[in-house]
């Protein structure tokens, strides 16, 4: 398989070599044998500080349609937490390979190119989404491709993530990297961005509208912060829910209508049985909850949409509040996947409970103009060093993180960068 080897003469030095430390940059498009990553095997499988651990391995090769990209930074998601714990499945029962290199969010440079390859050169700096899939099957071609039987997710079911010097991708994956943002930006918005704009847009008939009202649990966190600002910026109303009072402002700042602190309340966990005590008590204490949805959407105004993620402890509360005909859309189940809530209220009210997945090429790419637009904020509250990547996910395993998005960074010598030039300056 062909390479692309046509790009011009990067206009700094380097040595030629097999293997380059880490932030250490080689000539423009060679690419060396091997090279540092973080990777887990499935002896290891636990909490990140013990799943990870830092490899030297053989640099991917590509076939006709990938590109090679040196990543200059990643973001870090609970894609990563999960690949460590290897639950809700390990990645390893989804692609068999010996070795797992997580991260399912990059910012990079183009390095190598298959020769199939038409809309990207070595050279350009990109954004990577993390959906592949093998593009030959009908919902491939002219349906949706979240819905192809080879869809998966790239550093989470793909053995080849962003926490390495080097990742291969389907060329199809790279989208233009805003480039008024640094590296470590980049990095940090495209998983949790294009998720919450499927969640939001690409669920007809149920698509976001001016007026409507949607209630964002975990608004202050990386899919709650971008759900936020879509709704707002579709002039629909976002009544996001915390657990910490100190949250509110930086919610109500992203442009939320109100905020409802969920610790004022008692109906969290799985449903008590129908018509029991517990179950009346818990029927009180969510019908307070809607009515504090009441004070900020007006007396009798449900909510249109529920943009669900925590699951289980959310859930019931979830489906008894969005209104007639409305939708809870879900993504993730991130207090638990037993999922319990009082079906008279879904069926006699005609409400729709949907399953969402990460986006496809053209959300994530409306999503990513919107960026490029500067229409949004990534909301980076985090940057990490390379050798600090098990405790950024440490801290999103024990909720001890910052609202917003986090990121490490990876070949790009130090934070602040915006451009190649600037990191090889800042060598």
């Amino acid at each position: 398989m062909a390479l692309d080897t046509k790009a011009e003469s990067a206009m700094y030095e380097a040595p030629m070599k097999d293997l380059y430390e880490v932030g250490e940059i080689p000539p423009l498009g060679h690419v060396p044998k091997q090279m540092y990553a973080w990777t887990i095997r499935r002896e290891r499988h636990g909490e990140p500080d013990k799943a990870f651990q830092v490899e030297v391995v053989d640099v991917p090769s590509l076939d006709s349609t990938e590109v090679l990209v040196m990543v200059m930074a990643a973001g870090v998601n609970y894609n990563g937490v999960w690949a460590g714990l290897g639950v809700p499945i390990s990645p390893f029962d989804s692609h068999g390979a010996p070795y797992h290199i997580a991260g399912s969010d990059a910012s990079g440079i183009v390095w190598a190119v298959g020769d199939k390859v038409k809309r990207w050169k070595v050279g350009d700096e990109v954004v990577i989404h993390c959906n592949q899939d093998d593009g030959d099957d009908e919902e491939c071609n002219g349906g949706d491709p979240m819905f192809s039987p080879s869809q998966r997710i790239w550093g989470y079911e793909t053995p080849d993530g962003s926490f390495a010097q080097f990742t291969n991708v389907q060329s199809q994956q790279l989208m233009k990297r805003p480039p008024h943002l640094t590296w470590e930006e980049s990095a940090c918005y495209t998983l949790t961005l294009a998720t919450a704009y499927r969640m939001l847009f690409g669920h007809r008939p149920h698509v976001l509208k001016p007026g409507d009202n949607v209630l964002v649990w975990g608004a202050s966190g990386g899919l709650g912060s971008y759900a936020i600002q879509l709704i707002n910026t579709a002039g629909a109303n976002a009544i996001g829910v915390i657990s910490e009072e100190d949250k509110r402002e930086f919610v109500m700042s992203l442009g939320a209508k109100g905020v409802i602190n969920r610790k004022d309340f008692n109906c969290w966990g799985q449903m008590p049985t129908v018509n029991t005590p517990e179950y009346k008590d818990w029927f009180n204490e969510t019908r307070k909850f809607g009515k504090a949805i009441w004070d900020i959407t007006g007396k009798g105004n449900n909510v249109d949409m529920v943009f669900e993620h925590p699951g289980e402890a959310t859930f019931p509360v979830s489906v008894f509040v969005v209104k007639r005909g409305g939708m809870v859309v879900i993504c993730a189940g991130t207090t638990g996947y037993n999922l319990t809530f009082d079906v008279r209220y879904l069926w006699m009210h005609q409400k729709r409970v949907q399953g969402s997945h990460f986006a496809n090429l053209k959300q994530a790419s409306a999503a990513n103009n919107l960026m490029l637009e500067r229409r949004l904020d990534p909301c980076m509250s985090e940057v990490f060093p390379w050798s600090d990547i098990p405790g950024a996910h440490m801290k999103m395993l024990r909720n001890e993180h910052k609202p917003g998005n986090m990121a490490v960074l990876v070949q790009s010598p130090r934070t602040g960068l915006r451009t190649f030039e600037d990191a090889v300056e800042g060598l």
